[in-house]
């Protein structure tokens, strides 16, 4: 197995997992289980997923359009967020 993604969180490595078995690409998700020691690991890097060596060519093109859909919704919600206005609770 190789890593094919190095996710920023558990929600984004699992979204990743069922989109490429959607694809009949098997896939596994690598360290989810250390997210629980955060604290005492770094928080960034822990969590990839994986996927046999044999299907990296089609799995790169599923990654790179669910990676490019995380980065849409990141962004918009950034933009929600320059949107509201300062001393307003929320």
């Amino acid at each position: 197995m190789r890593t094919i993604y190095h996710a920023e969180n558990i929600l984004d490595a699992h979204l990743l997992k069922a989109a490429l078995e959607a694809q009949g690409i098997p896939a596994y998700v690598a360290g989810e289980y250390l997210t629980g020691a955060i604290g005492e690991l770094p928080p960034m890097g822990l969590v990839s997923v994986m996927v046999p060596e044999a299907c990296l060519p089609a799995a790169r093109a599923v990654v790179d359009g669910v990676d490019a859909q995380l980065r849409e919704a990141r962004a918009a919600i950034a933009s929600d967020d320059d949107q509201i206005p300062q001393g307003i609770p929320v």
